[in-house]
């Protein structure tokens, strides 16, 4: 289904699939079938197919889906969007969440790359990050982002200097450290994926439940920069196509 945001929104991008579910535990069955489909279209041209993930609560449901999901996981490799600077067994890791909803029954057999590095600072581990990203097999076949209350999304924060200085400068860092946001986002340093490197894909999708998020996505797509809502990224890129799955 495709909808247009905004009555005379000019966007780069106005057109927008819509994929609308009646609860959660049906869109994340949605969207674990959509992105099986997507990666096995990759697998048909490419010996491996790229998927990169978000953290938080709302994609549990769609790991759980996905990790049935009948494919050639020894060709997919699977990383994180960002992730919080914590080891993965401490409760705010996203690396912890993948493990323990998505890195299991068939999908067991990915190819797991984290972020996380161990006794570095994510300021160290930025050099060794930005290589091994390099590596993998972009553009990613699908890549799933979430919407925080602010409009923030990865761990790209609205106003944070951290990332729109990066933007002004052209830089072509796969990924950044991202200083510890202010509550209520979880008070710890990051590493993100960079903007660029977040819309490196041949589908984009975001993922979200809730009237509230719902509410807060349409204000975001009137036109402005991605400073002031950084999902707004999603839509303002021009080589993939767009996905909203969304559920009340």
């Amino acid at each position: 289904m495709v909808f247009i945001f905004g009555v005379g929104a000019k966007m780069m991008r106005p057109l927008i699939d819509l994929h609308r579910a009646a609860d959660s535990q049906t869109l994340a069955l949605d969207l674990a079938t959509f992105v099986a489909q997507s990666l096995s279209e990759t697998l048909r041209t490419r010996e491996r197919a790229l998927l990169v993930v978000s953290g938080g609560s709302t994609p549990a449901p769609f790991f759980s889906a996905l990790s049935q999901m009948s494919l050639p996981w020894d060709q997919v490799v699977i990383t994180l969007a960002d992730e919080r600077w914590v080891p993965p067994n401490h409760p705010d890791s996203n690396e912890r969440l993948v493990r323990q909803r998505l890195l299991q029954g068939q999908a067991a057999k990915a190819i797991w790359m984290p972020l996380w590095r161990e006794g570095l600072s994510t300021h160290e581990a930025l050099p060794l990050l930005c290589g091994e990203l390099d590596a993998l097999p972009w553009p990613a076949s699908a890549i799933i982002l979430g919407v925080g209350a602010d409009g923030h999304t990865a761990s790209l924060f609205p106003h944070d200097a951290s990332w729109v200085a990066t933007e002004g400068e052209g830089r072509g860092d796969r990924c950044l450290a991202v200083p510890a946001p202010l509550p209520p986002n979880v008070p710890l340093p990051r590493v993100t994926l960079a903007p660029k490197t977040l819309v490196d894909a041949e589908r984009v999708v975001i993922h979200l439940t809730g009237e509230a998020k719902w509410a807060l996505l349409q204000k975001a797509e009137q036109e402005g920069a991605a400073h002031d809502y950084p999902i707004r990224l999603a839509w303002q890129q021009r080589q993939a196509p767009c996905h909203v799955f969304y559920s009340d």
